[in-house]
């Protein structure tokens, strides 16, 4: 497995695949790095040359924001919408959705399973 970023990429996916397994690196992003590479994004990462894992690597490291710093960046405005006390914050604090979907019936992900009456271990 090659290691790009501090992630195992997948060797027997396509490049372009492949690089979508790296926080911050979408479909287009990965095709926008191949190209600027000089990499067919239908490559085998296992077929990949020591030099174009390099610059992938190099271009990774200078233009993107991958991974660690870009979780901490989320999680710290995450934390100013909180801290701020605006209504996005508020929904964040109260583990509620805050982009305006209904929670009468749904939003089953965010607010969690059910707590049913009766349901207790005795």
């Amino acid at each position: 497995m090659a290691r790009i970023a501090g992630v195992d990429i997948p060797n027997e996916k396509r490049i372009a695949t492949s690089l979508t397994y790296i926080f911050g690196i979408g479909s287009h992003r990965a095709l926008e790095i191949c190209g600027k590479a000089d990499i067919d994004p239908e490559t085998k990462t296992r077929d990949l040359t020591e030099e174009q894992t390099r610059r992938v690597m190099g271009l990774i490291d200078k233009d993107y924001q991958v991974e660690g710093t870009l979780r901490t960046e989320v999680s710290m405005n995450v934390q100013r919408l909180m801290d701020i006390g605006c209504y996005r914050g508020l929904r964040h604090r109260r583990k509620l959705p805050a982009r305006g979907q209904n929670t009468k019936n749904n939003a089953r992900t965010r607010k969690g399973p059910r707590t049913r009456p009766g349901a207790k271990k005795k």
